[in-house]
């Protein structure tokens, strides 16, 4: 059989410990490239550019019409 608590944790503590556990807001910065949202220390998204400097080419999608 499982163990039982020997003693009630109020409801504060029980509060306390569940108060720490929480969502933390993400820091966005602006690319200096094309000033759009993008994460710190990352390659930009939208554009690829990372330091100043290209690192992932743009894709681009070619539509052909049937």
């Amino acid at each position: 059989m499982p163990q039982e608590p020997k003693k009630k944790h109020s409801k504060a503590r029980k509060r306390t410990r569940r108060a720490s556990i929480k969502l933390t807001e993400v820091g966005l910065i602006f690319c200096p490239n094309c000033k759009k949202p993008a994460l710190p220390h990352q390659v930009c998204r939208e554009c690829g550019f990372y330091g100043g400097k290209q690192i992932k080419a743009k894709q681009t999608v070619k539509v052909t019409k049937a």
